[in-house]
């Protein structure tokens, strides 16, 4: 009996074990092929930060018309995340990843064509509504297609686009538009878009479509999600600009939020088939992930906004100098991505978690210091410890929250978790535009109550100034207004050790909340059922 057995495994090949390790070539470059997709749609969040300027004038835009080229997008990204699920089981990730490329594709090109404002704006909500198909399939795909002992190969790669798309967001769009023109910010998605459509079609066969589900598709949760989460964004991107709730529309939209969110939970919890499962909440690690990924979305996307803000208004560089300097987290990101596979095999993954948001707090712990004259040196340090430390952070908590739920539950599940990230960076964004205008009001407030004639340094600088601008008009009035911009400018730096010494204390509190986390089984010793 052994014996027959014996040659029927050397003459029948791997035993079954060993066969359910293997990932076939096909499958992987098709994988691939999706997280080249994704890297595209997170990218083009903040590729065109860095040019809005040069948007601006190309379509003699306002700057508050110019602002929506950025805000129409995750608006629409926002509300299509959570849908992916439905539209996933229903066309099939084959079919749904195709259309999302094909449309993103198309309104790429449609958005570098445009002439106006207005046609911009529309073409970047479709654009973002089409693409975010993209983002939580290749996260479902991850942790279905592939065997859960793989997750420590799969779970840094689509970590790493995450993080490092929005990340060199910046960077890459300051290079493009300083080279060529705003127009290729949009063009340049369109080869590779039209590639990725056709490699889809050829190549993904990850599960079958139910397009009977089509039948039963829920437009009034559609609606109620679209008001709930479009009127949620809208308040938190517009609400530091406009004074929060004193502006009649953030008042407005507001209400509306809260009316949606009633009706939209209301109807996923009664519907026959409803547009969104939120019943993976019911999963702890789930639940938890969730909660810890958006506080990923706060830094993720707070500091990408952070940095490039402070470059520019205190040290006046320009979008190409923001982007190369940027570019160190982006590195640090990129090669610490093996590593945190290699430790995911190795150590308990909430102990990693904990590790990375202090290794991030000490990075943004090093900018409470922060004066005018910080540079690309003194930013060094605090840029690499944020890089590393959201990798630590944000693949652990990806594969605990979607690689231990049944593979029939991630791809609803992977729209929701998708979808807190977002949030949270809309979230970070609007904190910390708040914490920077209210703290430096509070500051210059301070500051001028300090810089008097009975301040002999404030005096000492005064008198030096307008030596300077002896013989250039009225030199004192001159003067004035140099030690009043001379205020200014100090107020908004001590903001901005402020925001820093805030995000800080945030991610020191939030590393002890993962006890919480119940122990996450080794991915290496995991048997192969997927």
């Amino acid at each position: 009996m052994s014996a027959s057995i014996s040659a029927s495994s050397s003459a029948g090949g791997a035993p079954p074990a060993a066969v359910a390790e293997h990932i076939a070539p096909k499958r992987l470059l098709a994988f691939l092929i999706m997280v080249f997709g994704m890297f595209m749609a997170i990218l083009d969040i903040q590729i065109v930060s860095a040019s809005l300027t040069d948007i601006q004038a190309g379509l003699s835009a306002s700057s508050s018309e110019v602002a929506w080229v950025q805000t129409s997008y995750l608006i629409a990204e926002v509300i299509a995340i959570p849908l992916s699920g439905f539209l996933s089981r229903a066309f099939g990730t084959r079919y749904l990843f195709a259309i999302s490329a094909a449309g993103f594709t198309v309104a790429s090109l449609m958005c570098g064509l445009t002439s106006s404002i207005e046609q911009m704006i529309l073409w970047r909500a479709i654009q973002g509504f089409v693409g975010a198909g993209m983002i939580p399939t290749v996260f479902a795909s991850a942790y279905t297609v592939f065997p859960r002992s793989k997750f420590h190969i799969v779970g840094p790669i689509i970590g790493l686009v995450a993080t490092l798309a929005p990340t060199i967001g910046p960077t890459v769009g300051g290079y493009i538009t300083d080279a060529l023109s705003w127009h290729w910010l949009f063009f340049i998605n369109v080869i590779p878009g039209i590639g990725i459509t056709l490699g889809v079609l050829a190549l993904v066969d990850f599960d079958e479509p139910h397009f009977e589900l089509l039948q039963h598709f829920d437009w009034w949760g559609l609606g109620f999600m679209a008001g709930f989460l479009g009127s949620l964004e809208y308040v938190l991107e517009e609400g530091s600009r406009n004074d929060w709730f004193s502006d009649d529309s953030i008042a407005i939209f507001a209400v509306v939020c809260v009316i949606s969110a009633v009706l939209f939970f209301w109807r996923v919890l009664t519907a026959r088939e409803p547009i969104v499962d939120i019943r993976a909440f019911a999963n702890r690690n789930f639940g938890l992930g969730c909660m810890f990924a958006f506080f990923v979305g706060i830094g993720l996307y707070g500091l990408t906004y952070v940095y490039p803000r402070y470059l520019a208004e205190v040290r006046g560089y320009s979008a190409l100098m923001i982007g190369e300097t940027m570019f160190i987290s982006g590195a640090a990101m990129f090669l610490s991505a093996p590593l945190v596979g290699r430790l995911m095999q190795k150590i308990d993954m909430r102990l990693m978690i904990a590790i990375g948001m202090l290794m991030f707090s000490f990075g943004t712990w090093l900018m409470t210091s922060i004066t005018r004259d910080y540079d690309f040196n003194e930013l060094l340090w605090p840029q690499i410890f944020r890089g590393v430390g959201m990798m630590l952070m944000m693949v652990p908590v990806n594969t605990i929250a979607l690689g231990t739920l049944a593979p029939s539950r991630v791809k609803n599940a992977s729209g929701l978790f998708n979808l807190m990230r977002n949030l949270g960076g809309a979230l970070g964004l609007a904190l910390i535009n708040t914490a920077l205008d209210h703290r430096t009001d509070f500051h210059i407030s301070r500051l001028h109550d300090k810089v008097t004639w009975a301040n002999t340094k404030a005096v000492e600088t005064l008198n030096m100034l307008t030596q300077k601008f002896q013989g250039m008009g009225d030199a004192s009035l001159m003067a004035l207004k140099q030690l009043n911009q001379i205020v200014h400018r100090q107020a908004v730096v001590m903001s901005f050790a402020d925001t820093f010494l805030m995000l800080t204390l945030i991610y020191v509190a939030l590393s002890t909340l993962v006890v919480l986390f119940a122990k996450p089984a080794n991915p290496s010793e995991a048997p192969a059922d997927h």
